[in-house]
């Protein structure tokens, strides 16, 4: 969904017309208000921002897949490393920028 010039309201006549406002936004508009001059917060629908919600989580779910994938051509290619080694040489190297 695209956001017109009569979707961007200054907050002062967001307050004023909010009841308007929310009734838009249930029929499916979206709303910046601004605050200075500046975009300030965005008016949805309760429901579409549960839906962006899920939409994001799913998008991490799909990138840890992906690190995980990545995680697995690694270990078949022998590109691996000892876990304690690993982690000693990340201590000594925050020892090393902390007391520099």
């Amino acid at each position: 969904m695209s956001i017109s010039a009569s979707d961007v309201i200054p907050f002062s006549q967001a307050r004023a017309n909010l009841s308007d406002l929310a009734d838009q936004v249930k029929a499916g508009a979206e709303k910046i208000i601004t605050k200075n001059g500046e975009s300030y917060v965005a008016l949805i629908d309760s429901d579409r921002l549960d839906y962006y919600h899920r939409l994001e989580r799913e998008h991490i779910h799909l990138l840890l897949i992906t690190e995980v994938a990545k995680g697995l051509d690694d270990v078949a290619a022998g590109r691996t490393k000892d876990a304690r080694t690993a982690l000693q040489a990340i201590k000594r190297k925050r020892a090393a920028n902390a007391g520099g």
